[in-house]
């Protein structure tokens, strides 16, 4: 069972300002952000990843160059790791967004959430986005296994209803619960997919501490989960970032 971890990107100025990015051009990390995407690589670049996926939108691709450049892989881009395609929302403050109908559906139940069409901007409903993101980290994953070997471990960087939608996935949640779960920007977690259940390792941590985390062989090759919190599971400070 590879382990896959999922990366937001950095900060952008739209995180900063309160605007609903989407597909809008142009927008790439902030100065804060290209910090974050350094520290990344940084505290990263020791592990053994094998493959790189990521949005194909420019912040995303701004964060996984850097990973992908110290791991020494190429960044392959997927469409199924995607920003949700908000439509007619796109591009709008959250603070004036807040105040829309839709708003509350997303708030309490995502998965009936479809955005509103627009001309410039394609629109998609909570339940589409969660759909192919979760197929495109479970082909990958199985790819990965079968090409590497089950100690392999690969990164998927993304956006933040994304990833929630993916843990939400992995953590046997309804769509209508993803809401509770908290990905920060450059934030890091961390899934497994072996036969039977998915592992959740991590939930929005930073990027340290995770060299324990990286199973040998033999560990790898387990299909369950170990008994009383899992031996190399990482202790001490910060040892419990995952919220």
């Amino acid at each position: 069972m590879p382990t896959l971890l999922l990366i937001r990107h950095g900060r952008t100025s739209a995180n900063a300002s309160g605007i609903l990015a989407g597909w809008l051009d142009g927008v790439g990390l902030d100065e804060a952000g290209v910090a974050q995407a350094a520290r990344l690589s940084e505290d990263l670049g020791a592990l053994p990843v094998c493959r790189v996926l990521a949005s194909p939108l420019p912040r995303t691709l701004q964060t996984a160059t850097p990973l992908a450049q110290r791991w020494g892989v190429p960044v392959e881009h997927d469409a199924g790791l995607g920003e949700c395609r908000y439509g007619a929302w796109t591009g709008r403050p959250l603070s004036e967004l807040a105040h829309e109908s839709l708003w509350q559906t997303v708030q309490r139940t995502p998965s009936a959430a479809h955005f509103p069409p627009s001309e410039a901007f394609e629109s998609e409903s909570l339940a589409q986005m969660s759909a192919r993101a979760v197929e495109a980290v479970r082909r990958t994953d199985a790819e990965v296994a079968a090409e590497h070997g089950p100690a392999a471990v690969w990164a998927a960087v993304s956006h933040g209803d994304v990833i929630k939608a993916i843990v939400a996935d992995a953590l046997g949640l309804h769509l209508d619960q993803f809401q509770r779960i908290v990905i920060d920007p450059a934030s890091v977690s961390v899934i497994r997919y072996p036969h039977g259940r998915p592992l959740v390792l991590r939930v929005n941590g930073p990027g340290v501490g995770l060299d324990a985390l990286v199973p040998a062989s033999e560990e790898a090759a387990s299909d369950e989960g170990a008994v009383g919190g899992g031996a190399g599971a990482p202790t001490g400070p910060g040892a419990d970032q995952g919220r």
